[in-house]
């Protein structure tokens, strides 16, 4: 692995364990402070706090790169950005659900190179390297590379999606129901966790909409360095990128034709 990258990812993987000992903290808190957004989205302290950790360490890690952040947007000029979100799954975080993660990306030149994804509440962890495989850390804190699957039919796919509302308010719904018909199995894990299940080769295929870079910029380059595709609904990933798709590769087509 590149020197540089290398070192990337190892910066991205100790952030993620300062993050953790934060999200942690606040995860079931009692005065767990939670306000609304513009677009009616939940916040809370803990996505704020995470983020500034974040931040902190990459400005004195990585002074000269760019971020992007879900709480507090856009900061430098560089063509390494760093895309972070605090708390993916801040609806679940706030109800004691333990489905949520810090999400880490890194881009550089245009390129989604690195990518760290943290559940400390489920005890897991995805990350990887462009050119390097993927790999997760288990409950059991073993690791393991991991790999997409090799289903090749539409109809014996297991499909992980968001939830109906979000398929309903993009108008998409009709698109969901032809997809459950036509696969073996359906599931909502939602929000990182169904990509990442992809990843693993567990799930084959996963679609999600009305997202923001910040919510898979970390995820792209995991699927991708497991054998996968991960892009936008309509072709290439891009920064107003909302809608997008997972697949073992093989299933690509299908899915995409299935979601047109």
């Amino acid at each position: 692995m590149d020197k540089t990258l290398a070192d990337d990812l190892q910066l991205a993987l100790n952030i993620a364990k300062k993050a953790n000992e934060q999200s942690m903290a606040r995860f079931r808190a009692l005065d767990l402070e939670i306000t609304t957004k513009p677009d009616r989205s939940p916040v809370t302290d803990a996505d704020k706090s995470v983020e500034n950790i974040i931040r902190e360490q990459l400005s004195k890690q990585r002074p000269n790169d760019s971020i992007i952040g879900e709480e507090f947007g856009t900061s430098g000029d560089s063509e390494r950005v760093w895309i972070i979100d605090p708390i993916d799954g801040t609806a679940n975080f706030l109800r004691g659900v333990p489905v949520w993660a810090t999400l880490i990306g890194l881009r550089v030149d245009g390129e989604y190179v690195l990518g760290v994804v943290s559940a400390p509440a489920m005890h897991r962890t995805w990350w990887a390297a462009a050119g390097h495989g993927a790999f997760t850390e288990d409950v059991d804190s073993t690791v393991r590379e991991i790999n997409v699957s090799s289903v090749k039919n539409i109809a014996d796919a297991s499909f992980s999606f968001s939830s109906i509302e979000l398929w309903q308010q993009s108008g998409q719904i009709e698109n969901l129901l032809t997809i459950s018909e036509q696969v073996w199995r359906t599931r909502a894990y939602g929000d990182f966790w169904s990509h990442m299940l992809v990843a693993e080769g567990v799930v084959d295929i996963s679609a999600e909409n009305d997202l923001k870079i910040y919510d898979w910029a970390a995820l792209a380059p995991i699927v991708k360095e497991a054998g996968g595709i991960f892009r936008d609904q309509s072709g290439e990933l891009n920064d107003q990128t909302s809608a997008v798709m997972a697949s073992n590769g093989l299933l690509d087509a299908d899915l995409a034709k299935l979601l047109a």
